[in-house]
């Protein structure tokens, strides 16, 4: 071969080489088939953001009466004198008696020296915008009790192996349970004394 042919040929050879390297390049440039963009925060079309639970503005009342002040010494020696007051009582988790405990109410308890029965008795001023709700769930869960007192006053009583009252005076809720409520009338006499004790309200 001629040293013009052998030009001839190295020239085209680089020709092919710098065409496959400009080929490659602009393939490099672009995205690879089937590669997808960044995710994005943004909300799918149709989505809502999520918004927080906002904080309530009505927050409840503390209760400052003490056990003594919702049902003194000598209405509960009235009701029974065998009853005294439960000195380890703690309200159980989920009750109504939590409920009101972590609404700043108070939370008191006695038991029957001879039978053991434990007499709860709770009182609370919730948020006022929870009241509709307390109300709601107690006339679906139990029975209307008139007895407890005129309306304005709410009174309910649920059966069960420890009987339970609510009862809804303006802005106070009492919860009161017991496996000594059979029925109403059993705790009528207690509910009425606490509800004398309590500030109208």
């Amino acid at each position: 071969m001629s040293l013009s042919s052998r030009s001839a040929a190295r020239v085209a050879v680089a020709v092919v080489a710098i065409s496959g390297s400009l080929l490659l390049a602009g393939c490099a440039s672009k995205a690879a088939p089937g590669s997808t963009a960044p995710a994005t925060s943004s909300p799918a079309a149709g989505e809502e953001t999520p918004t927080p639970t906002p904080t309530p503005t009505d927050p409840p009342t503390p209760v400052t009466l003490t056990c003594d002040q919702i049902l003194t010494p000598e209405q509960l020696y009235a009701y029974n004198p065998n009853v005294g007051v439960d000195a380890g009582y703690a309200p159980e988790k989920d009750s109504l008696e939590q409920k009101v405990k972590d609404w700043q109410g108070q939370t008191c308890a006695w038991s029957n020296q001879s039978s053991g029965d434990v007499i709860q008795i709770a009182v609370a001023q919730p948020p006022a915008s929870a009241m509709d709700g307390l109300k709601n769930a107690a006339i679906t869960a139990a029975q209307p009790v008139p007895t407890y007192g005129a309306p304005p006053l709410e009174g309910y009583f649920k059966p069960g192996s420890s009987g339970q009252v609510q009862i809804f005076r303006g802005a106070w809720w009492i919860v009161a349970e017991s496996t000594a409520f059979f029925e109403p009338g059993d705790a009528a006499q207690l509910m009425e004394s606490v509800l004398g004790n309590l500030p109208q309200g």
